[in-house]
């Protein structure tokens, strides 16, 4: 399988397990999605906010690799806030943002 493929959860193999569950942090909705990796997990979740009236959504992944998924959604969630912490709507600029 493709390292693309692997990042992107692409590929055959074990069906993915459910995305836990969201969580709301300073006004952005946070929905941890770990994409497993060779028996670990990369950190990655959905960061999503209603900004000027508009839905806005970005797809945080991240290179850190963990071995367990409850440690990997722990951990999604702790970058996640600090990515909304310091950067706040800004989270969303730039050209490939919806």
């Amino acid at each position: 399988m493709s390292l693309l493929s692997r990042l992107f959860g692409g590929g055959g193999g074990a069906a993915k397990q459910p995305v836990a569950a969201p969580v709301d942090h300073a006004g952005f909705r946070i929905t941890p999605d770990p994409i497993p990796v060779d028996g670990q997990f990369r950190l990655a979740a959905w960061i999503e906010a209603e900004i000027d009236g508009e839905a806005k959504r970005h797809h945080m992944i991240r290179a850190d690799l963990v071995r367990d998924r409850d440690e990997a959604v722990t951990a999604t969630l702790a970058k996640a806030r600090q990515m909304i912490d310091q950067l706040g709507p800004r989270l969303f600029d730039g050209p490939d943002r919806r």
